[in-house]
């Protein structure tokens, strides 16, 4: 087992702002401003890697639309197929009577993945579409 070395460092802050972040940390939970400045230094530091074009990554694109839309329909498949090797698996969930929710998990280099969110979330009759990336975090301590 790996012992990892602490060290202590200052931080000056605006009194509004911590003030802000301390009420962030308990809404969130944390036990410590530590653990809260950890999580967002690993937060920006996956979003660094995964920034990378050739970063492998693992992502969910979340995609709202209208149900009634067929073209859509018939696009979300023709992407998956052009990209099934990069295309882990979709779930499909019913709203309500007229919008789905399109979940597609992708795995594959960054510009990659990229490429493909854009390409759904671009697509006509998409509501709203959002892709969410991480790494494995190897590098992070």
């Amino acid at each position: 087992m790996r012992t990892t070395m602490l060290e202590r460092f200052g931080v000056s802050m605006e009194e509004e702002l911590l003030g802000r972040f301390d009420r962030l940390c308990d809404e969130r939970g944390y036990t410590s401003r530590s653990e809260a400045l950890r999580d967002l230094v690993r937060r920006e530091l996956v979003a660094e890697e995964w920034n990378e074009a050739g970063a492998e990554v693992i992502g969910a694109i979340t995609l709202v639309y209208n149900h009634h839309s067929h073209d859509l329909t018939h696009l979300l498949t023709e992407v998956q197929h052009q990209h099934y090797d990069a295309i882990i698996c979709t779930t499909h969930i019913h709203m309500d009577e007229e919008n789905c929710l399109e979940v597609v998990i992708v795995r594959g280099a960054s510009g990659r993945v990229r490429q493909i969110a854009d390409q759904l979330i671009s697509a006509r009759s998409v509501k709203h579409g959002q892709l969410v990336c991480s790494t494995t975090g190897n590098a992070l301590p």
